[in-house]
This record gives structure tokens, C-alpha cells and sequence, in this order.
């Protein structure tokens, strides 16, 4: 069974160690390696999630539930970012400082080994907060384990995790904010607020971010809707961002990270 080997593979990564404290955002990737872990491993683990303004309520709620659920140890902290100036000030390689004060924060209160849900999809993208997991000594049992994201997802089906099997990439509030925009509780507040009325008002949109940029709020859907639907989706956002003192560009085709700027090499 596929799947059977897929667990294997990752139990025996996971039991390299006797005790990890897990690094839970909400997304499916880390979610299921609690679960595995919770489940199947004989490592000794404990759940860390760090409630913030950029980790929408959903993700802490769910994170949550499946502790509750499944008996996980969860522990819930402040990772501290924001009192960062170097995060808040939107670098280029503002997941560096994020992971940096997220993995600083677990091993203080935990004193454990720390693993994210980095996987093997995760490895070809610019990701600064592997420099921050390298530096803290975090491991990565997906990928030592070989899997990737279609893994992660073939094994929240098989575990009848539904919840998490049709869970689309959600990655933080603040990569919603250009590089160079700083980044702040109101801003993230409205993105969260912007993302949650638009789901409602358009279903079926597949992918949906609120982006703030240098001109103005761009709502992103990766597939546009019917002109009745749009017309009243843009008079809604429009009147947010009125309210917020914002200025509302328009509706576009959904590009993945198209606020994050980063120079040609």
C-alpha cells in the first residue's frame, strides 16, 4: 500500500528522536505531522502553535480541534514577531526574522528539538525561514522521509481528515503585504476581515488573497467570477477599504506570491 510506505517512511524520520516539540501553523503540511506523530511515532511529542495577527483565527481554531480531538499536548504562544522591528519593516526575507523569533520562542519554552512541516515541494522555492530552521537545528521529517506535498495530502485522505485533505496553501497574513509595506496588527486585521467576507461573496473561486500594495488593495482570485458576482464582490471590498482608508485597485487573475518583490539575481 502506498500509503502504508509513505507512514513508514515518515515514523522512522520522526523516531530518530525521543522528544520534539512540533512547529503546528494551521496548514495541512504541519497539521498531519502532528497527527503521525501523535499516532504512530514513539517520540514523545508536544504541539506548539503560535497565535499571532498574521495566523488567521480559522488556523488557531482548527489547530485547537484537532488537539482536542486526537489528545494532543498543545502548547499556545506569542513567537514575538511583531515586537520585531526587523519583521514588521517587510524585508525581502521577512520569514527569516518571523522563524527566527517563532524557533527562538519553542526552544525556550520547550527546550525540545523543534520540526516543521517543511516538505520536499518546499526545497525549490526562496524560502529564507529554512536559514532560521538551519540556525535553530530544526528538523524536517518530510523531507528526510522523501515526501511531498501530494504526499501530505494522500495521507490526510487516507486518514479520513477531510478538513485537512481539502485544506488549499494558506500561507501567513503578512505575505499578503508588498515587500517594503510595513507590516501591522490593523493591516493584518483587514486582510483577515477582507479574505473571510470575499469567501462568502464568492465561492468557488478556488485561491483568494487580499494583497496590500504600493497602489492599493488588489483582491486575487484564481478563477474570476461572472460579471454579476464581481460587480457586487468589488462594491463590497470597496466599501471596507473606504471605511479602513484604503484604496481599492481592482480584481485580478491570482498570481502566487505576487506581493513578495525580490530583485533579479
Amino acid at each position: 500500500m502506498i500509503v502504508g510506505d509513505l507512514q513508514a517512511r515518515l515514523v522512522a524520520a520522526l523516531d530518530r528522536h525521543a522528544a520534539l516539540a512540533i512547529a503546528v501553523s494551521g496548514g495541512v503540511d504541519s497539521m498531519i505531522l502532528a497527527y503521525v506523530a501523535h499516532l504512530y511515532a514513539r517520540t514523545a511529542v508536544t504541539a506548539v502553535h503560535a497565535v499571532s495577527p498574521a495566523v488567521p483565527a480559522a488556523a488557531t481554531a482548527r489547530v485547537e480541534a484537532h488537539a482536542h480531538r486526537h489528545g494532543w499536548v498543545l502548547r499556545l504562544i506569542d513567537a514575538g514577531e511583531m515586537a520585531d522591528p526587523s519583521y514588521r519593516g517587510n524585508p525581502v526575507n521577512r520569514c527569516y526574522y518571523c522563524k527566527t523569533n517563532l524557533y527562538g520562542r519553542i526552544r525556550a519554552t520547550t527546550g525540545l528539538t523543534i520540526a516543521s512541516g517543511t516538505n520536499l515541494d518546499d526545497l525549490g522555492d526562496y524560502r529564507p525561514g529554512l536559514e532560521a530552521a538551519q540556525r535553530h537545528d530544526v528538523v524536517h521529517p518530510f523531507v528526510e522521509a522523501g515526501l511531498g506535498k501530494a504526499d501530505i495530502y494522500a495521507l490526510a485522505q487516507a486518514y479520513g481528515l477531510d478538513d485537512l485533505a481539502a485544506l488549499p496553501a494558506q500561507p501567513c497574513l503578512a505575505s499578503r503585504i508588498e515587500t517594503g509595506i510595513a507590516v501591522d496588527a490593523a493591516s493584518l486585521r483587514f486582510i483577515e476581515a477582507a479574505e473571510a467576507g470575499l469567501a462568502e461573496a464568492l465561492p468557488g473561486v478556488g485561491a483568494l488573497r487580499c494583497r496590500i500594495t504600493a497602489s492599493g488593495v488588489w483582491v486575487e482570485c484564481e478563477k474570476l467570477p461572472e460579471a454579476p458576482e464581481r460587480a457586487r464582490a468589488e462594491a463590497w471590498i470597496a466599501a471596507l477599504c473606504r471605511a479602513e482608508g484604503r484604496g481599492f485597485a481592482g480584481l485580478r487573475a491570482y498570481r502566487r506570491g505576487s506581493a513578495f518583490l525580490r530583485a533579479a539575481e
